[in-house]
């Protein structure tokens, strides 16, 4: 991996490449991978969805063994912290990321994709 890559927790990259969340540090980390991955922070959370399934795939061919692992049941952050103990020894507890390449996320203002989402959505900016 390359020097612009960056290392993330076990259960960050878990996290958004299955769409369980197993992320000790909750949304917080889905916020933090996809922003990096995608470019940048900034992302609003009606766009998190979007940038997940971008970043999923990447995820899962850069870290093809931990991606697969199969997940129990998390019911509390203990049980997360207790999955994720047991992988540590085959990953380590941090790994390296790489960016999404260019064409592999597609910029969408904000405001524009809430209108794409939902359309009848009442949009407040500053001066209303």
């Amino acid at each position: 991996m390359t020097s612009e890559n960056r290392r993330f927790h076990i259960g960050d990259v878990i996290t958004v490449a299955t769409g369980r969340l197993v992320a000790l540090r909750h949304i917080e980390a889905v916020y933090d991978l996809c922003g990096y991955m995608t470019g940048g922070p900034g992302l609003m959370t009606h766009q998190l969805p979007r940038a997940s399934r971008e970043c999923e795939p990447a995820l899962r061919a850069q870290h093809p063994g931990l991606t697969s692992e199969p997940i129990p049941t998390i019911k509390s952050l203990e049980d997360a912290e207790r999955f994720l103990e047991t992988l540590y020894p085959l990953y380590g507890q941090m790994v390296e990321v790489a960016p999404l390449s260019p064409g592999d996320h597609t910029v969408i203002d904000p405001i524009a994709e809430i209108r794409m989402i939902n359309p009848s959505v009442k949009i407040f900016t500053l001066g209303d």
